[in-house]
């Protein structure tokens, strides 16, 4: 968990995946997202796939890491194919793997094959030293389904959970946010992404259980910290 009432400024910035996931978008946007996060020295850049590699040499020395995705956005593709992604994005240089859930096998009862994968994953990642994250996809979830996922990605052994990929229909809430600490306890992994593009937006999930922030508007969040003032900004600069 976060001590929230101690963080800092530089701080507040390694608690950010800053992402970058369009289908679209000129060769520099790239270059910017690598530039920004080595300049503010966030946790990482998430990206698709095919941009793993030249992250990775963008970020050589910097202590940024790339996190890539596999099975996004749907999560709706076969296993193999999940951890071909996976295998291809640590073999080109990804330090974290976010890979999103089956959604409609949880919804379907298939346990079994949810928390095959899952544990998979995890093994795969932690036998690479990378850092493997599971995206449920709240916004098409029940709240028995999201209980359900936290528990099989806690015994499958990933190491974080998270809310969103950001191209649902919703995005992270601090109500998931609680539900999904009070389950995992409070040791685990948890990712809040998805339409958090504010120092207040970030500093609600923190407060509600988070301990990492996807956004693509980590400058902005960083920025925040100097203006804030009220409820929730008694922070150390």
């Amino acid at each position: 968990m976060v001590d929230v009432d101690g963080l800092t400024k530089r701080t507040l910035a390694t608690l950010l995946d800053s992402t970058f996931l369009k289908a679209s978008g000129g060769a520099g946007k790239i270059e910017e997202l690598c530039r920004e996060a080595a300049e503010f020295s966030f946790a990482s850049v998430a990206v698709n796939g095919c941009e793993v590699a030249r992250c990775a040499d963008l970020l050589r020395g910097t202590g940024v890491k790339v996190t890539a995705v596999a099975g996004f956005p749907l999560g709706q593709m076969s296993t193999a194919a999940k951890l071909f992604e996976v295998r291809d994005a640590i073999a080109a240089g990804a330090g974290e793997v976010d890979i999103v859930q089956n959604v409609r096998r949880l919804q379907a009862g298939d346990r079994d094959y949810v928390l095959a994968e899952l544990a998979e994953f995890a093994r795969i990642c932690r036998g690479e030293g990378v850092v493997s994250k599971v995206i449920f996809e709240n916004c098409y979830l029940s709240q028995d389904e999201k209980i359900l996922s936290c528990r099989l990605a806690c015994e499958a052994g990933v190491d974080f959970v998270k809310t969103s990929t950001g191209f649902g229909t919703c995005g992270a809430t601090v109500e998931d946010v609680r539900t999904m600490r009070s389950e995992i306890g409070p040791d685990m992994g948890l990712k809040a992404a998805g339409g958090i593009r504010s120092f207040a937006d970030a500093m609600a999930m923190l407060r509600a259980g988070a301990t990492r922030i996807g956004t693509s508007a980590g400058r902005a969040i960083v920025e925040g910290f100097d203006g804030c003032d009220g409820e929730g900004c008694r922070l150390t600069r």
